[in-house]
């Protein structure tokens, strides 16, 4: 009766993990740079500043032992409004900031900061800034609540793909706030480092393609 429960036990605790662990986020698809369309240097479009201190950029990164999770800062940007719609836009990622927030041992936190910076990663000291830029953005709502479809060109250590993501924008006179929550393949940006792409027989050491970026970008 013992071995009965136990292995029971063991099961649920397998299918709770199981469940907690699937993401229902899904993983973007890429595809080569887009040209930006539209006349955002027409008298009619408006642009407005991105708020650095009031936007955020978070991100979580998981392996088959666990995840990790923290932010990096927007450095500038700018989106374009024309007849109260938002119609393009780009803004820069300061690769510098990468923070570490699960982590609140200082030694160990500093030791995956400096990973993450280093060319296993994001290549920081050769390549300090990601970039995106809206190629086109029209409305679509969906079940979730997000009310537009945004796709741009994402730039990760010198390498451009076009994405398309689900995203809330809600514009209020002068204000625009967007949001947004998916997942992308860092190996599409040639972040490799412990793929189960392209390296066999990982283990427990693999770290997940995916990784999930949310973001909250306000414009004034």
């Amino acid at each position: 009766m013992k071995s009965i429960l136990k292995l029971t036990l063991s099961l649920l605790a397998f299918t709770v993990f199981f469940i907690v662990g699937c993401e229902s986020t899904e993983t973007i698809e890429t595809s080569e740079k887009k040209e930006v369309a539209g006349d955002h240097g027409s008298d009619e479009t408006e642009i407005l500043k991105i708020n650095k201190s009031s936007s955020i950029v978070e991100w979580i990164g998981r392996k088959v032992t666990g995840e990790h999770n923290g932010t990096v800062d927007v450095k500038s940007g700018e989106l374009f409004l024309k007849d109260g719609k938002v119609t393009g836009g780009k803004f820069v990622i300061d690769l510098n900031t990468i923070k570490v927030l699960d982590l609140t041992d200082p030694e160990y936190n500093a030791k995956l900061t400096g990973h993450l910076k280093s060319d296993d990663f994001f290549s920081v000291d050769s390549h300090p800034e990601a970039k995106f830029e809206i190629t086109s953005v029209f409305e679509k709502a969906d079940a979730t609540g997000n009310t537009h479809k945004v796709s741009g060109n994402l730039t990760i250590k010198g390498i451009t793909k076009n994405i398309t993501f689900p995203a809330v924008i809600k514009v209020n006179g002068q204000s625009v706030s967007t949001s947004s929550d998916f997942n992308i393949d860092r190996t599409e940006w040639d972040i490799r480092f412990r793929s189960g792409k392209f390296f066999e027989n990982l283990g427990d050491n693999m770290i997940n393609d995916d990784f999930n970026i949310k973001f909250k970008i306000i414009a004034e």
